[in-house]
């Protein structure tokens, strides 16, 4: 992988050189005018830019090096562009920020500062290379709508895919927000009724008392207001599909109404006295437990067994390691393009935060706080206080302490389970004694283990097993 490169862009013969060992690892290309600059940029792609606001013809004034920044971010919009001021006024420095420069700084140069701003211009365009990356890669996948990478919902993805092509009813088992209405339309749109109607109602948003008026229909005259006859959701979705959002709270009453339409594939107009043949698939979702509900006969059982000849378990975001940012950088660059926000990422501390937050409203709170995050954010790098997030630590992506924690995690459970005894938390392990004393001294257990002498008792009341 090649070196990102570094453009100083200085007339002082002086400074170059000074510039050429102050960055140690990075391939630093120079230039002492704007017109040698543009073809370096061109070819060359710089990651990181520094000029001089100084430059020839106006050496004493700041017109040519305004020219030449605007001229290097109308070719490279990505390049982080540090500007250098001899002038010893922050007026030019913020107004080159203004402009569209990553960051400023005033001579004389000290390196050590210099080389901390280069440096964080590095790591943010390594960042929005990655985000670009990740964006580009996240292309439309059979199931629309449906963003992951994670396992667990790609294994869902498949079953969605799989049971499309049928008409079996699907009930679809998941907390608030994880994507459920998404999976039922992809059960619409991949499978043979695509085209056909694709009808959601939310039996839990809709008063009782109109709930089945919403659903069944009534004729005119059927009670007060009944000014003519309304064709119900049901039959609305003739040859297509019903979506039965929050089928946890259909009341008793209409889940008995519901089963016979379920058995009988017909309905039954409020006022009305004639069976109306409905074909319909049937897809409904809940966030309840409805096996809990059955059991305390809040829930019929004989529609809980109508509705879920196969249930469909969507996990919630906190199960599906990594989405959350990859998530996030999609919801950021939709809402960046929807609201002309040029907005280029995230701070190390915001994806920290959003791969740690619980997210109890999984993605529908992930996509709200982007969209504030979009709208409401100062600055072009989205940090926690865009976001509404506390700052967490960063991950720790050291895979050698990764190993070492979980190896100590594991010694640790054997010995609670073995109640410190050494021989059966080996066997247990699959490893000798003389290895797990090794372990215990590494990881500084040794006290869970319990001692030798100690054990005698034990050991006459058990299998007479030492330590």
């Amino acid at each position: 992988m090649s070196i990102p490169s570094l453009l100083i862009v200085e007339d002082d013969p002086g400074l170059l050189s000074q510039y050429r060992w102050a960055f140690p690892g990075r391939q630093v290309l120079t230039a002492a005018s704007r017109a040698e600059a543009m073809p370096i940029v061109e070819n060359e792609r710089p990651a990181v830019a520094i000029i001089d606001l100084g430059l020839p013809p106006d050496p004493d004034g700041v017109s040519e090096g305004f020219a030449t920044l605007a001229a290097l971010l109308r070719m490279a919009p990505d390049m982080k562009v540090i500007v250098a001021t001899g002038n010893a006024s922050r007026q030019h420095a913020l107004r080159a920020i203004a402009a569209g420069a990553h960051d400023f700084y005033e001579k004389p140069v000290e390196v050590e500062v210099l080389r901390l701003i280069v440096e964080r211009g590095f790591r943010l365009s390594a960042l929005e290379a990655e985000n670009r990356r990740l964006t580009e890669a996240v292309g439309p996948g059979t199931v629309k709508q449906i963003i992951t990478a994670a396992e667990p919902m790609l294994r869902v993805c498949r079953d969605i895919e799989k049971l499309a092509r049928t008409d079996v009813p699907v009930l679809l088992l998941g907390e608030s927000g994880t994507g459920k209405e998404a999976l039922a339309r992809a059960l619409h749109e991949l499978g043979p009724r695509a085209g056909k109607p694709f009808v959601a109602i939310n039996c839990g948003a809709i008063p009782e008392t109109l709930l089945e008026s919403e659903l069944f229909g009534y004729e005119r005259g059927a009670f007060t207001g009944a000014g003519k006859q309304t064709i119900g959701r049901i039959e609305t979705a003739q040859h297509g599909t019903l979506f039965l959002d929050e089928i946890g709270d259909l009341p008793h009453a209409l889940q008995v109404k519901l089963l016979r339409f379920l058995q009988e594939q017909a309905v039954e107009r409020i006022g009305g006295r004639q069976p109306i043949p409905v074909d319909v698939r049937v897809v409904s979702a809940t966030n309840q437990p409805l096996e809990q509900r059955m059991e305390a006969g809040s829930f019929r059982a004989d529609l809980f067994y109508r509705l879920n000849p196969i249930t469909v378990r969507v996990p919630p975001l906190r199960a599906r390691g990594g989405d959350a940012v990859l998530l996030a950088r999609f919801f950021l660059n939709r809402f960046s393009h929807e609201f002309g926000r040029n907005l280029r990422g995230f701070s190390e501390r915001a994806l920290a935060a959003l791969a740690t937050h619980s997210w109890p409203g999984n993605v529908r709170e992930l996509e709200n706080r982007v969209k504030r995050a979009a709208i409401m954010a100062e600055g072009r790098i989205i940090d926690c206080p865009d976001l509404e997030l506390a700052e967490s630590e960063p991950l720790d992506l050291d895979l050698r302490a990764a190993r070492l924690r979980a190896e100590r995690e594991v010694v640790e459970r054997a010995l609670a389970q073995c109640r410190g005894r050494v021989t059966p938390a080996a066997r247990m392990l699959g490893i000798s004694r003389p290895t797990l004393y090794g372990l215990l001294e590494a990881h500084g257990l040794g006290g869970l283990a319990e001692p030798t002498l100690a054990l005698v008792s034990d050991a006459a009341g058990t299998a007479g097993e030492p330590a």
